[in-house]
């Protein structure tokens, strides 16, 4: 590694290890960035059950993504409402199949989701869980208190989901023999490795996971203290070529130079054999990188246009998911927290 890059890696160390272990435990795991809600979460974890299954799940797959687009806008809702009167009339309303209470519009793709609940998807049945949100929910001196239960309804069901599957076909046997390996640069204190484990995925990958800032490393092996996971540099990872079957990363490239930026894309790459998911915060459609350095690291807005150069210069191509389109289209949802949310999900091109 190059002085430069070392002088970044320097700046970047310390621009987490400043915060303390507490919040960068809970950083990136609440409100919209909480990975049973937050779409690019949802792919990630997609990415991988694909990985190992093919589409046996894609119901199940596109009943999360609904749920995801739904329940973002019941949180954001309860957010702004003050009484569980406000989210009881909102019940009211969707059993009727109104399209507003006193003023409030009920988006579209609410009240259809809600007249189609319970659903199967595949094997399972999806429970109506915007009933369990707007029935559950609570206020405590003048708090909302979220109902729990109508958040964790994907977890229950890709566990029940992924445990038949190891039972019954080749999981058991590829897990025994040669699962597939995983890696995750800049994996915070386990932010979304959290999930991997609570949806089941874990124990069917062999995942290797490295932070450069050693404070998200100790939560992390506290949280997990058998989890492979190291202080790591993504400019320098400590891996062979083509060590690890799949990689991915969140939040990463946009707080990088120029120079980060291009060194980190190869490096992931070089250890990657099959295929990545890359989540994006703050990318457009713009000819170029708009560079932005703040304090001790960068706030870019990264074209996706060179962004995809950049993996193609490494023999992986992209499909480019633009998450507000993909709502829109997918399931009608105008709602997004974040107009400048990509996913890449990259793979070997085809011979």
């Amino acid at each position: 590694m190059n002085a430069s890059l070392e002088a970044e890696t320097e700046r970047l160390t310390r621009s987490w290890t400043r915060h303390d272990a507490a919040m960068l435990r809970d950083y990136l795991v609440a409100s919209v960035e909480d990975p049973r809600l937050n779409l690019q979460s949802v792919l990630t974890r997609h990415f991988l059950v694909r990985a190992l299954t093919g589409e046996r799940f894609g119901a199940l797959m596109d009943a999360e993504g609904r749920f995801a687009a739904v329940m973002n806008w019941l949180v954001s809702l309860a957010g702004r409402v003050g009484q569980p009167e406000d989210l009881s009339g909102v019940l009211y309303a969707v059993r009727r199949r109104a399209d507003n209470i006193e003023g409030l519009e009920i988006p579209h793709f609410v009240r259809q989701t809600f007249a189609a609940l319970p659903a199967a998807a595949g094997d399972l049945t999806v429970p109506n869980y915007i009933e369990d949100f707007l029935s559950g929910t609570e206020f405590v001196s003048g708090q909302v208190k979220l109902h729990e239960p109508s958040l964790e309804t994907f977890r229950g069901l890709w566990r029940d989901a992924l445990a038949a599957e190891f039972r019954r076909t080749q999981l058991r046997r590829r897990w025994r023999e040669e699962a597939l390996r995983v890696l995750e640069p800049a994996g915070g204190s386990a932010n979304d490795y959290r999930f991997l484990e609570a949806y089941g995925l874990a124990r069917l990958v062999d995942y290797t996971g490295f932070d450069l800032c050693s404070k998200n490393v100790e939560n992390a092996r506290a949280l997990f203290p058998t989890l492979r996971f190291d202080v790591g540099n993504v400019f320098d990872i400590a891996a062979s070529d083509k060590a690890f079957d799949l990689c991915f990363v969140h939040d990463l490239f946009e707080h990088l130079s120029p120079e980060g930026l291009q060194t980190a894309v190869a490096e992931i790459c070089r250890v990657t054999r099959l295929g990545l998911c890359i989540g994006f915060f703050n990318m457009d459609e713009i000819p170029d990188h708009v560079i932005r350095p703040v304090e001790e690291y960068h706030w870019n807005t990264l074209s996706m246009a060179r962004m995809k150069e950049l993996f193609q210069a490494q023999e992986f191509e992209a499909q480019v998911i633009h998450i507000g389109t993909f709502l829109r289209q997918r399931f009608g949802c105008e709602h997004t927290h974040n107009s400048n949310a990509y996913t890449f999900i990259l793979g070997q091109p085809r011979a």
